[in-house]
């Protein structure tokens, strides 16, 4: 388990051999605190994240790097690090796959029912007439992605053998050859393609154009029965107008990976929310994915450490302005 206090994502003997001090922590709140004024880089990761206030950057004068040992460095305000000349990188591609996989994985188990029946054969029971009675084909529904990058465009990828018509909108339309491959439908704007859609997957990254983004306004002009996945930040959508929407059946389901905070309480509304099918921000930390974004974790610590440039791909905010992939995917404060 790389991914874990104990697993140190495998960097104690590399950084203690040259001469630094590795603190893991597992409270990211005082001890975090405590810590950060002496503090020259915070790895965190997004499952379990170190929030980066622009409080706490001013208060960690030291502090020179931020990676996300994951996809995703919105737990850290990218215009104080940009204030304070902290750079902000991320392990890009790390865990796409294992977040694509989840996605699809978490549509088929609403559509088809699948929870409550697994629960109904826990149960001792054999009640097919209510197993069913809320199982649909996935073929031939309309399904879209808020957002084709990396996760998204692989998530367009492993739905289109199930004969589904895909749809998607995207800051960055994506090439015409691609759009015609997989019979993509684009739309200007997750307004303007959610009213077509049977299924909608978020695969956005939070910033302030998307903050809040599925709320009652625009979930009241999806389908009525529609389902809701989000793998990307729980804020992107409105966490008590998701809970008016399953108990309306305005959505007839609604399956997240993120939550706002995370780790998040025993009473947040979402654990026992209607028809949902919910998990610990689980989906990009796979096995397979922690190995993968252990040694990207590395690849930018060395490239740190030795003076030589990070790679493009990995990084978010660098030399006080957003850069690489930052750059591609968020907008500069104006």
């Amino acid at each position: 388990m790389l991914g874990s206090v104990s697993g140190e994502l495998g960097l104690r003997s590399f950084l203690e051999s040259q001469g630094h001090t590795l603190v893991i922590l597992s409270d990211k709140e005082t001890a975090l605190d405590r810590e950060l004024p002496d503090t020259d880089v915070v790895i965190s990761q997004p499952f379990w994240p170190a929030y980066l206030t622009a409080e706490r950057i001013a208060n960690a004068p030291k502090l020179k790097l931020a990676i996300t040992a994951g996809i995703g460095s919105d737990h850290v305000d990218l215009d104080a690090a940009i204030a304070h000349g902290v750079t902000v990188a991320e392990v890009t591609y790390s865990n796409s796959v294992s977040v694509a996989e989840h996605v699809v994985m978490m549509i088929l188990g609403l559509v088809r029912n699948y929870l409550p029946s697994h629960q109904v054969v826990r149960d001792g029971g054999w009640n097919i007439a209510d197993c069913v009675t809320r199982s649909y084909d996935l073929e031939g529904m309309h399904v879209g992605t808020v957002a084709a990058g990396r996760i998204g465009t692989a998530v367009l990828r492993r739905l289109a053998p199930f004969d589904v018509h895909l749809h998607y909108t995207d800051r960055h339309r994506l090439p015409e050859s691609v759009e015609r491959e997989l019979g993509l439908t684009f739309h200007p704007s997750a307004a303007a393609m959610a009213p077509y859609c049977d299924v909608v997957t978020i695969n956005a990254p939070l910033h302030p154009e998307t903050e809040g983004l599925f709320g009652d306004e625009l979930l009241a002009t999806m389908k009525r029965g529609a389902y809701l996945i989000n793998t990307a930040r729980a804020k992107i959508a409105d966490q008590d107008a998701i809970v008016r929407a399953l108990e309306s059946g305005q959505l007839a389901g609604y399956a997240g990976d993120v939550w706002y905070p995370q780790p998040a309480p025993a009473d947040h509304p979402w654990r026992t929310m209607p028809h949902h099918g919910m998990t610990p921000h689980i989906s990009g930390s796979t096995l397979s994915a922690q190995a993968r974004y252990a040694a990207g974790t590395r690849e930018i610590l060395e490239a740190w450490l030795s003076g030589t440039p990070i790679r493009d791909d990995y990084l978010i905010v660098n030399n006080r302005q957003l850069a690489g992939t930052g750059a591609h995917s968020y907008s500069a404060k104006v």
